[in-house]
């Protein structure tokens, strides 16, 4: 019989030890040392669930999808969709033909801009962006502005990295016909308020697409209670394989959009003289998916609501906490970006010595950290540094390996002077 005293227990704490078992390529050794993965902004690694549903299906499910009569397509389909509701339910959409499935972000945000925005933005119109956006929500709207000669505006920041909200208001006007936001910054790891700025976007008539790489892998996403039109991830970044991807888009928004893509699978009929195009989401999926990415985002979700977001939250800001506090004893060492709400990354620099060589000296070490500009020219000139180091945390991560962290900083202080 189920003991009901057992809901007001106390939660059990988070089991990294057994959640790292569940990583395989976490027991490697780099250069004699224990691996030290602090690189998961960039792509996250793979738990076992996702491994083992990626070769099942390659070695017992393998079909192509929608057009087999037989069995073996029959199953691969089942999955694929399936899928599709898998992710429907994890980010709150209404509908599953809201889901649309490509490689990534990246390819996400593009197919916004070169299929709803070609449709209803003309010169003059405006699209207004933060100073914090990765490339992704940069480059496609400058080369709409080139074929269009739309305009865009940026909101900026302060000196913690924070999006300055009255300024951002102020940008919106009746010419703002889209506001393209970053949900976390990949760079500094600002937490951007989007209800607030979805809700002043939305008080001015626009559409509002949201870059959400960053935030699903670490925070619960309810695209209906956030109340943006548009949501894309890369699976990635979410433990699942790399080339698969999702644009959540509103059904009328979609309904009323061209293909991204023309080919086999997103038409309805096709004659020498005319084609018609399938019903969303299939009229933006031409050609054969990436069938095994699906399978294995899926089982990505499946693993990380195992779990429970709000406690890979909570276990990623008491790391964040505790690298917040750690770094900044290191001598010499000057945090990029501290926000008021942040997710687990620290962005930084060591006095004189350039990040290239700080991460070149924590590889010695076996720790992996990502350095450069990340995808953030204009945020790292904001900041007046050409490129940082970033150390980025995961519900695989633990208080021991922050600790590794900050001795290698200082032993790379200690050598460099």
């Amino acid at each position: 019989m189920r003991d009901e005293r057992a809901d007001m227990s106390t939660p059990a704490p988070f089991d990294t030890a057994a959640i790292r078992k569940e990583f395989p390529i976490l027991e490697r050794e780099i250069r004699g040392k224990p691996l030290v993965y602090l690189d998961s902004a960039a792509s996250a690694q793979k738990p076992r669930a996702v491994l083992e549903a990626l070769q099942n299906f390659y070695q017992s499910a393998y079909a192509n999808i929608h057009r087999g009569v037989y069995q073996l397509s029959a199953e691969a389909t089942e999955l694929y969709e399936g899928g599709r509701d898998v992710v429907q339910k994890f980010i709150g959409a209404q509908d599953r033909r809201e889901i649309v499935f490509v490689r990534n972000a990246t390819e996400a945000i593009n197919l916004v801009a070169r299929t709803w925005a070609e449709e209803n933005l003309e010169a003059g119109d405006e699209i207004v962006i933060t100073a914090l956006e990765h490339h992704a929500n940069i480059v496609p709207w400058q080369m709409l502005a080139e074929r269009h000669g739309t305009v865009l505006r940026v909101a900026p920041i302060d000196e913690r990295g924070d999006v300055v909200l009255d300024a951002f208001e102020a940008l919106l006007n009746e010419r703002t016909k889209l506001v393209a936001l970053t949900h976390v910054s990949n760079a500094i790891g600002t937490v951007n308020p989007l209800e607030k700025m979805i809700a002043l976007a939305k008080a001015q008539g626009c559409c509002v697409l949201v870059d959400g790489a960053q935030a699903v892998p670490h925070r619960a996403v309810d695209v209906e209670a956030l109340g943006c039109d548009f949501y894309a991830f890369s699976g990635h970044k979410l433990f699942a394989p790399t080339g698969i991807g999702v644009l959540h888009g509103r059904l009328p928004l979609l309904e009323s959009m061209p293909p991204f893509m023309g080919g086999g699978d997103m038409i309805e009929s096709v004659s020498f003289e005319r084609t018609t195009y399938a019903a969303a989401p299939q009229r933006f999926e031409a050609g054969t998916p990436d069938i095994a990415g699906v399978v294995g985002l899926a089982a990505a979700i499946h693993f990380i609501e195992g779990i429970g977001m709000n406690a890979i939250e909570a276990w990623e800001q008491s790391l964040l906490e505790q690298a917040t506090a750690s770094l900044e004893d290191v001598a010499g060492l000057r945090l990029i970006g501290q926000a008021r709400e942040k997710a687990a990354v620290v962005s930084f620099v060591l006095d004189g010595i350039h990040a290239h060589d700080v991460g070149t000296a924590l590889d010695r070490s076996g720790i992996a950290v990502r350095v450069g500009h990340h995808c953030a020219q204009p945020l790292m000139d904001i900041f007046g540094v050409p490129a940082t180091v970033r150390a980025s945390f995961s519900l695989y991560n633990t208080p021991a390996e922050i600790d590794a962290l900050v001795a290698a900083l200082n032993e790379t202080r200690e050598i460099f002077g």
